[in-house]
This record gives structure tokens, sequence and C-alpha cells, in this order.
């Protein structure tokens, strides 16, 4: 059986299309298939003011679901002779703290299989784009190769603020939430936020209101952005697929700030948003839930934190955010006055050239810093293996193509690595585009559909024009 790919609409040949594939351009493709389109004002007619929200359950699915306490694993068949790999039995989303501690969870690692990306990796792992890239920066985002052995980052330090209700810290891109009834409990979430002109504030507040399938009120602002980039936005967006804000929306004291869900779930982890606060569809689920109106939230901005783990002192570093750029050397300068200081009072000795190290890498994954401590590569070696569940939570499942279907020629590319690149970035678009390579004639096609008829797919076309600045030509199938 093969495809044959018929034109339906006469535009740029497939030569000119795959110039405009900006290979290597990995980072404005990310931010612009992922993240753009958010603004967080809600209309008021929607806000519901209930202390408990009404239980809603994920929908039957097929997929894995993600771990949030423990993932458990199963046996892995394995041929006479062959060595069992050591499995793990990992935390993710909900930590136990031990008393008089600030450091949980623990690293952990898993190998790649064909087809995987480092986004579902994260979302499984209640992790975010920026955990996960940045802890493994040799392995490509979105085709990673297949066996590769990669790290999860899933341990924290817990920012310097008091522990109760909601604990945001921009710098790390995370949500720490401390169940009242539980004391000896952290969740914790990965989290989008405000870009760079759009910062998400700093300060305490507390949830002001709760809202189930929240209508978006677009704000002025952001209704000329998006007027400008030939896509405009109507004055409000009802509940459903294109809604950025998601199923739910925790209202903050600030004015027009929220913390959502969203349609663009990949975006988690970046600053991305026009200064809300968004997290996974599946998190914000819990979150909602287990909050009420007047939960206290504080939102703070600590790049660097330290903690004791038994006799051990650990150093966490991100790079600041933009707009704290400019207080970098000032920020580590406090921080080796309060390393000194600490030194001192425990009578410890600090590797002060691995404390550098760690600044310089600022790769958010807390190390020990104390003379003869292990170094990172030793800590990722001894990290335990968690077994791959074959089908990742939300990982994006490409329908097949069938006689007839609708669909997009997005590009003709002769590197298959860069096609497979496009590939992933259009399945993992907020809402979803279905898109596969296809090797015709010594190149690779990117293939996006099946769509339903020639309107979906006109509009879908409107959208890659936008993201991805690529004219997409329409086709049909045929199948031989």
């Amino acid at each position: 059986m093969g495809l044959l790919l018929g034109s339906r609409k006469q535009v740029k040949s497939l030569a000119e299309l795959a110039s405009q594939l900006h290979v290597g351009a990995t980072s404005p493709f990310v931010l612009l298939a992922v993240g753009m389109l958010s603004g967080c004002q809600l209309y008021p007619a929607t806000t519901n003011f209930l202390e408990f929200p009404p239980e809603i359950g994920f929908p039957e699915t097929t997929r894995s679901f993600p771990p949030e306490e423990k993932v458990e694993e199963e046996e892995k068949e394995v041929e006479v002779g062959e060595p069992q790999p050591k499995l793990a039995d990992i935390a993710t989303r909900k930590f136990p703290i031990a008393k008089d501690s600030r450091i949980v969870g623990g690293l952990a690692a898993i190998n790649v299989q064909d087809g995987d990306t480092l986004p579902d990796i994260a979302r499984h792992f209640g992790l975010g784009y920026n955990d996960i890239t940045i802890a493994n920066p040799a392995i490509s985002a979105w085709t990673p190769e297949s066996g590769a052995r990669m790290l999860l980052p899933s341990r924290f330090i817990l920012p310097d603020a008091p522990r109760k209700g909601i604990v945001l810290n921009l710098a790390n891109l995370r949500l720490f939430y401390y169940p009242p009834k539980q004391p000896d409990t952290v969740l914790t979430y990965p989290v989008g936020v405000g870009r760079d002109g759009w910062n998400t504030p700093l300060g305490q507040t507390t949830i002001i209101a709760k809202t189930v399938k929240p209508t978006w009120t677009v704000p002025e602002s952001v209704r000329r952005e998006h007027a400008e980039k030939g896509d405009p936005l109507p004055e409000a967006v009802p509940p459903g697929p294109d809604n950025p804000l998601g199923e739910y929306a925790l209202r903050l004291g600030f004015s027009s700030y929220l913390i959502h869900g969203t349609n663009k779930p990949y975006g988690v982890g970046m600053q991305v948003s026009h200064g809300c606060v968004r997290l996974y569809p599946e998190d914000i689920d819990v979150l909602f839930k287990q909050t009420s109106v007047g939960t206290p939230v504080m939102i703070v901005h600590q790049p660097y934190m330290t903690a004791w783990d038994g006799d051990m002192l650990y150093l966490e570093a991100h790079e600041p955010l933009q707009k704290w750029a400019g207080q970098k050397k000032q920020q580590q300068k406090s921080l080796l006055q309060q390393l000194r200081k600490i030194a001192a009072e425990k009578g410890a000795a600090v590797d002060w050239e691995k404390v550098g190290s760690i600044l310089q890498r600022a790769d958010g994954i807390p190390t020990p810093i104390l003379e003869a401590s292990p170094e990172l590569p030793e800590l990722a070696g001894y990290a335990p293996k968690v077994q791959h569940p074959g089908q990742f939570y939300g990982q994006p499942v490409v329908p097949q193509l069938t006689d007839n279907d609708w669909v997009l020629i997005v590009a003709d590319n002769s590197n298959e690595q860069t096609a497979r690149q496009l590939v992933a970035m259009l399945n993992h678009q907020g809402p979803p585009i279905p898109a596969r390579p296809i090797a015709k004639d010594g190149s690779y096609q990117v293939i996006a559909g099946p769509f339903k008829d020639q309107k979906e797919a006109e509009l879908i076309a409107q959208r890659i024009k936008i993201d991805f600045e690529i004219n997409a030509k329409l086709g049909t199938v045929t199948i031989r």
C-alpha cells in the first residue's frame, strides 16, 4: 500500500516551502508552536465562588496516566543471561517532607524509545520543558536518539518561604502547594509564566475566586498583538479546545492574573504567557480541587537555593529570569556570603570551585557542594532507571490516513531529522495538528492531517502560516 498526495490548490512549490523551514531554529519554533496564546482575564459571568468544586475525573483513555505519587514498575521480560536493569519506584508531583528538611524527591533516568520527545517524557513525570532540556543538553528535544539515557531531574529544593498554601518560584518555573492538613507533604508542579514584558508579579496574594470552564475575555493589548500577526481574536473566547485557560482557573488578588490550565500543555516550563501561570491540564485538575477561596499565594524569584540533606549541603542554581538578569551578580554575591556563614557556623568545608561550576551550569539540579562530595555525572550515573511506560500520558497519537482524506503538504525536505522535528512540533501544538513524515523520491514530506473537510484544513493552514511562517498546500490522499 502506498500514498499518493494530490494537490487541490496551486500554491508555492515544495522547494519554496522547504526553504521556509528554519533548520536548527528550534527555540523560535517552540515559542510559536506551544506557548504564545494566553491572556488571562476572566469573563465575570462565568465566575464560580464555590469553595468546593465539583469532582471531575480524568476521561476514559487508553493512554498512560502521569504518575501522581509513585511510578510502579512492572516486571520486564529478559532473555536468559541478559543483565536485568535496575528499576525504580520514584515519586513525582507529591513528595513527603522530612523533618527540618528543605529538599525533596530524587534523580532518576529513563531510556528513550523511537518516537519519544523530551516534552512528552517531561509531562509524564511532572517536569517542565525547562527542567528536562536543561538537564539533558546533549539530547535533541524533539527528535532524541532511540536508546539514549535521559536524566529525570525530579529533586527540588523548597523555596525560602512560609510553607502555607501556594508558593510559586518564578526562577525555576515551579509551583509548590502545602496541603493544610498534611504538614509533612508538598505537591509540586511545573508552570509556564509571563514572558519578558508580561512578567508575572511578585508578592503575597490569595485565591479570590474559582472558575470551572472559564471564558477568556481577551485584553485589548493581546488583541492588538494578534491582529498584527494576522490572527485576529474575538473579544471573548468561550470554553473549549481553543480557550487558552483550559478547564479550570484560580483568580488571584493581583488584578487580571490567574493560575489556570492550558490548551498548549507543551508551553509549561517556559516563559510564554501574558503574565498568568499555566499548569498541565492534569495538574490544575488536582490543584483546583485541593485549594479553596482564601488560599494564600506567595510568588517569589529565588534562582539560588541551598539545603541540607543529612550531613550534606546542596546548591540548586537557575538562570535569573530576564527581568532580574541585571541582579545576577549581586544575587550570586549574596549567595557566597550566605555559604561562608553556613560554613563557619557548621564547620563545613565548602568546595568553592564546585560552587562556581554549579552557578555557571545553572541547570536546576540540586548538587552537593562540600569537599569530596560526588560530582553531577556520578550522581546521574547512580540515578535509578525507570521502565518506559510504552505510551506517555498525553503523548499525541496520530490517526492513520485513509483514502480521499484532506491533508496539508507542509514541507518537503532532504533532511529526515529536520522533517521529524517539524512533525513533532506540529503534533505538540495546542490544539495538536496531526502530522507525520513520508519518504518520497529521496526526500521527506511533512504531511498534516487528516482533516474532516476543506474548511478545517484551510484553518489549520492559517495556523501553520502564523506559527511557523510556512505556507502549507492543500492535498488529498490516494491509497494504492
